[in-house]
């Protein structure tokens, strides 16, 4: 009975109790979807709970996916994905962004975009070196495009890689 109800694709976990003489009792944990999730070769659709862990689901059935950010790499590292996501929102709070796609490659090399379109190349490293990466960007984003006029310029693009800075692209600024 336990497998029968955990086969249900909103349910995470089912506790099935027999009460005498001739009932049963039963508890089910339901998913509660957190991300959007892009495995790879992947077929269906499918989602991340707030656990961390990979369920499928109908997507259609949230009637917000629009608002949950999407999570691409391999289906092992959902959870890792998952708390990366969040670290890196809470990042970029000062800025007023969120990162609305996270992908990891199979090269292990982090790709972010934001909310507002701008994507951001995180490269390798652990999750703290990569929050950190991310922190000095939030720190002094607003400092560096203001030099460029008299209001911040519009992030488009920001390569986080190297080991003592970043370079970026504002909207409205050209090199030629």
């Amino acid at each position: 009975a336990r497998a029968a109800f955990e086969a249900v694709p909103w349910v995470r976990r089912a506790v099935v109790r027999r009460v005498w003489p001739n009932r049963l009792a039963v508890s089910l944990e339901e998913h509660q979807a957190a991300a959007l999730w892009q495995g790879e070769g992947q077929r269906k659709e499918r989602l991340v709970n707030t656990h961390g862990e990979v369920f499928e689901a109908s997507v259609k059935a949230l009637g917000d996916e629009d608002q949950l950010p999407t999570l691409a790499g391999a289906d092992a590292n959902s959870a890792q994905m998952l708390a990366l996501h969040q670290r890196l929102n809470a990042s970029l709070s000062p800025i007023e962004q969120q990162v609305q796609t996270l992908r990891l490659s199979s090269r292990g090399s982090w790709h972010a975009e934001l909310a507002g379109g701008a994507k951001l190349e995180l490269g390798r490293g652990t999750d703290d070196e990569v929050v950190a990466r991310v922190d000095r960007l939030a720190r002094t984003l607003v400092q560096v495009s203001s030099r460029f006029g008299d209001k911040a310029r519009a992030l488009v693009a920001a390569d986080l890689r190297h080991p003592d800075g970043y370079a970026l692209r504002l909207a409205g600024i050209t090199t030629a």
